[in-house]
C-alpha cells in the first residue's frame, strides 16, 4: 500500500504543511499540488466544492507526492466512507464536540472488526495500491476539529479514543464559541488560552495537534510551540493576493507617470 506520508512527517517528529483547496477546479489543485506543499486539503465543508469537484481534485493532487486531505462537511456516516472511497488519505472532521462524536468518527472510518466502514474503495484501491483493505485502517489519518465551547469541556474525553490520530483547531469557530472575535492569528485572550490548553492536552494523550493559520509567520510560531500540522491560507487567498500585488504596483507605477507620457 502507497505509504501516508503525513504519518511518517509526525513519526520523524517533523509539522506537515497543509494548502487548502476552496477552488472546486482540478487544474487549480493540480498547480497547487506542484509546488511542494506536504498535504493538501479539499475543502467541503465551506465554499463551492461538492463531491464529483472533490474527486477530480484528489485526482490532480494524486500527480504529485503530495497528501490528499478532505475536510468533510459534518459528522456523518456517508460522507466520510464515500470521501475515503474516493482515495482521500485523511479527513477532517468539524465539530467533534464529544466523546461519542469521536467514536463515531474513528468507527465510520475503519473497517471491522475495529469499526464499521462499509467495503467499496473504488478508486482507493488506484491510489493506493491493491492491498488497501488490509491496511488502510492504520494508514487513514482521522482528524477531529475542535472548535467549540462544549468540546473544550469534552476534551480529554475526545483525546482518549482510540484510533483518532490528531485534532484540528478552527480558531475562528472556536473564538465565536467563547465569545470573542473570529480569528485565525492574533487570537483575544480566552481564545489564544483555548488554543494553548488543547494543544497541551493533545501532546498529553500523544494525539497530534494542527490548526489554520493566514500567514507563514503565525504558522512558523506554532509549528515552535509543538503544532504538527499547519494550514497556510488557500488556494483562492493565494490568487487574490498575487493578484492585488500585480495591481497595486501597475496602479503605483501609473500614478508615478505624468499624464500623456504613455
Amino acid at each position: 500500500m502507497r505509504e501516508n506520508r503525513l504519518r511518517a512527517i509526525w513519526k520523524s517528529g517533523g509539522a506537515a504543511v497543509n494548502g487548502w483547496l476552496a477552488i472546486p477546479n482540478s487544474f487549480a489543485s493540480e498547480t497547487m499540488a506542484h509546488q511542494g506543499w506536504d498535504t493538501l486539503t479539499v475543502d467541503m465543508q465551506h465554499g463551492v466544492v461538492d463531491y464529483q469537484a472533490m474527486v477530480t481534485m484528489l485526482q490532480a493532487i494524486s500527480t504529485t507526492a503530495t497528501v490528499p486531505v478532505v475536510r468533510v462537511p459534518w459528522l456523518e456516516p456517508g460522507i466520510l466512507m464515500k470521501t475515503l472511497d474516493a482515495g482521500a488519505y485523511a479527513v477532517i472532521c468539524p465539530m467533534v464536540n464529544t466523546r461519542e462524536d469521536a467514536q463515531k468518527l474513528v468507527s465510520w472510518t475503519s473497517y471491522a472488526p475495529r469499526g464499521t466502514r462499509s467495503f467499496g474503495p473504488v478508486r482507493a484501491l488506484l491510489y493506493s495500491g491493491a492491498d488497501y483493505p488490509d491496511h488502510a485502517n492504520d494508514t487513514i489519518v482521522r482528524f477531529a476539529m475542535i472548535e467549540t465551547a462544549r468540546a473544550l469541556e469534552n476534551l480529554d474525553d475526545i483525546l482518549s479514543v482510540e484510533g483518532l490520530d490528531a485534532v484540528y483547531i478552527g480558531p475562528s469557530d472556536l473564538s465565536l464559541s467563547l465569545g470573542c472575535k473570529p480569528s485565525m492569528d492574533e487570537l483575544e485572550p480566552k481564545a489564544a488560552q483555548a488554543v494553548e490548553h488543547i494543544l497541551a492536552r493533545a501532546k498529553a494523550h500523544g494525539v497530534v495537534a494542527g490548526i489554520h493559520n493566514t500567514a507563514p509567520p503565525a504558522a512558523l510560531e506554532r509549528i515552535a510551540k509543538g503544532f504538527q500540522f499547519v494550514t497556510i491560507s488557500s488556494d483562492a487567498r493565494l490568487i487574490a493576493a498575487g493578484a492585488q500585488q500585480v495591481m497595486a504596483a501597475m496602479r503605483a507605477g501609473q500614478a508615478a507617470r505624468p499624464a500623456g507620457s504613455y
